[in-house]
């Protein structure tokens, strides 16, 4: 028989500490680090849990970290990763989502159209914002977001607040993204320079 119970921070040593929320990214430190690339990327975690098995001999711990990683130039990564403590769990989540990142489309600091994303029960809805705007988006949205490198974006969830469902339905939503250099070059397309005529100069009066 397994029990599942939510943390806010790192959990005691016993029995103790039952029916506690999960640890949010706002809580969460973010962490940053330089790869074997000399690129650094921000880490940071959404969501920690903690599960309880009841055994002969008591109850067995185990937890399972939810982590995004990102350059904040359009690479981000998520994972989950799970362990017997928490900090291997964080560890492995790290490494789980540095070997998953993947590159999506950015258009200056903001996205290039509107889009809609669901995910299990979460819906996402992100919509592009003028420069100086930042990003209007709840915690689990922003962490994906910020590591992604996007600055000025509208963002609403609809749907379920399941951190797991929230983080994978924004990255679906910014994996569905595509600029106009795009989509011509899978149409074998050129972008044509339309030139503006300027209005010719109108002779001076005489007198």
């Amino acid at each position: 028989m397994a029990e599942i119970e939510k943390i806010a921070g790192v959990p005691p040593s016993g029995p103790r500490g039952r029916g506690r929320r999960a640890k949010s990214v706002a809580e969460a430190p973010e962490l940053n680090f330089e790869g074997g690339s000399s690129e650094e990327l921000t880490e940071k975690i959404v969501y920690i849990n903690r599960s309880a098995k009841v055994v002969k001999g008591g109850r067995r711990f185990n937890f399972s970290a939810l982590v995004v990683v990102g350059d904040k130039k359009g690479r981000v990564g998520i994972a989950l990763g799970k362990a017997g403590e928490v900090a291997d769990a964080i560890r492995r989540g790290g490494e789980l989502a540095r070997n998953q990142m993947v590159s999506v489309s950015l258009r200056d600091a903001t996205i290039p159209h509107e889009v809609f994303s669901e995910f299990g029960g979460a819906k996402i809805l992100l919509r592009p914002a003028s420069p100086g705007t930042g990003i209007i988006a709840g915690k689990t949205v922003r962490a994906v977001l910020e590591s992604a490198g996007v600055k000025d974006v509208l963002s609403k969830s609809l749907g379920s607040k399941n951190a797991a469902n929230v983080v994978k339905a924004t990255l679906k939503a910014l994996l569905s993204l595509r600029t106009r250099e795009n989509i011509y070059k899978g149409r074998d397309l050129e972008i044509r320079k339309v030139e503006v005529l300027k209005a010719p100069e109108s002779a001076p009066a005489t007198a």
